[in-house]
């Protein structure tokens, strides 16, 4: 085995910078329409994961000692012994192994943070080593020693392990951000961002009514490369994030004034209840030449369409229950087809136990097949979530799950 000086062969910032450069490069590795179709949660915990430097591991409590007798130059002797120059001599020399694990190369970087101090060692796969010299047959000076080292050690490692922690904690934004301006630029190259988003706007003349809470943002990490079905990426129309939110906002006063009215809306059916929203959404949006302001269709649809597709769908039904929460679900998926396409799923609870059905229906939407991720909780009673189109996780829909006591 090579000898080494433990923690001194490299700096531990190159190292760490290292990993994380060969992420971004990676991703500008990725031909344009990988980028443009696959899902980007999935996509960027599978680089997290590549970028991540697993830690090193110390075992001290199970470090063991071995012993050999070695010809040690007459240099290396204390003073006192009587030796001659040049010559070397035979002597008892104890090797303590130390158990490791994880990444065996930290042991050779340098923390930016250190102790001035440093060590011979040698390095195999699941352990290191270091050698103390008996000259004088001092067991107690031997241990003496030998626990210095290993103190002068941990020390350092700390050093080392706290800056690795802080490093992983920033890869994630890191690799968003180069995720992220890779696809911009593909955008802009192929000029979709010009033909992407349907110019749908607030209405001037609408006043506005109500404040949008901040969303607190919680992530699922998959760490498998995912696969990507599409062999070519072509604009689709989408409706603007802040427009989307602009949309459930309205949506959700509206619920609330039913639970705050009761009276007005008992024993209303559900495309009654639906209407009240179209009647808010209407003078609050206009639609542009490329687009169709809200309409309705069926029973409970609330529709705004591009071109003969549905880009925002907001589905209402009263609650009957688990299963035809699911099945509603379902039932709103199968009427989306772009990526992107946002959707809300309006339940009218008439149930007593109005804080029961919410947590049912919290607990129900993980279950459902096509469920991604939790996105957040605007408010008690409304939840955002991305879903997949059936059969292709690459293809997101984001969807608000809106739930409003409405006793009957």
């Amino acid at each position: 085995m090579r000898r080494s000086r433990v923690f001194g062969e490299r700096e531990l910032r190159d190292f760490l910078e290292a990993s994380k450069s060969n992420a971004a490069h990676s991703i500008e590795s990725e031909n344009d329409d990988y980028i443009m179709n696959v899902n980007e949660d999935d996509y960027i915990a599978h680089k997290v994961s590549e970028a991540t430097v697993e830690n090193l591991e110390i075992h001290v409590d199970d470090i063991y000692a071995s012993s050999s007798e070695q010809m040690i130059p007459a240099e290396y002797f204390p003073s006192g012994f009587h030796v001659s120059s040049g010559r070397s001599y035979k002597k008892d020399v104890i090797k303590f192994h130390v158990p490791i694990s994880g990444n065996i190369q930290l042991l050779h970087c340098m923390p930016s943070s250190r102790i001035l101090w440093t060590m011979y060692i040698e390095v195999s796969r699941d352990e290191f080593c270091f050698e103390i010299i008996n000259f004088r047959d001092d067991a107690e000076g031997i241990v003496r020693e030998k626990d210095s080292n290993i103190r002068s050690v941990m020390k350092q490692y700390e050093n080392v392990r706290s800056e690795v922690e802080r490093a992983n904690a920033g890869i994630e934004q890191y690799i968003r951000s180069a995720f992220n301006s890779r696809k911009q630029r593909i955008k802009k190259i192929s000029g979709v961002l010009a033909s992407l988003g349907v110019p749908i706007k607030k209405t001037e003349r609408a006043s506005e009514t109500f404040s949008v809470p901040t969303p607190q943002k919680r992530k699922k990490a998959v760490p498998n490369k995912p696969d990507v079905k599409d062999t070519g990426f072509s604009p689709e129309p989408c409706l603007d994030q802040s427009t989307y939110n602009d949309i459930l906002k309205l949506i959700h006063d509206v619920g609330k004034e039913f639970e705050r009215l009761p009276s007005l809306y008992a024993d209303k059916e559900e495309e009654h209840l639906r209407d009240h929203f179209l009647m808010m959404l209407e003078p609050n949006f206009e639609g542009a030449a490329t687009g169709e302001t809200f309409n309705k269709t069926g029973k409970t649809d609330i529709l705004l369409r591009h071109d003969g597709s549905n880009l925002f769908i907001g589905e209402c039904k009263f609650w009957k229950g688990e299963k035809s929460f699911l099945s509603t679900i379902n039932q709103l998926l199968g009427y989306l087809t772009w990526r992107d396409s946002k959707a809300a799923v309006i339940m009218f609870v008439p149930n007593k136990d109005f804080s029961s059905v919410v947590d049912t229906a919290k607990e129900a939407a993980s279950k459902h097949e096509n469920f991604l991720k939790f996105v957040n909780e605007r408010d008690e009673t409304w939840f955002n979530y991305e879903f997949h189109l059936n059969d292709d996780r690459n293809r997101v829909v984001k969807l608000a799950v809106m739930l409003y006591h409405t006793p009957r």
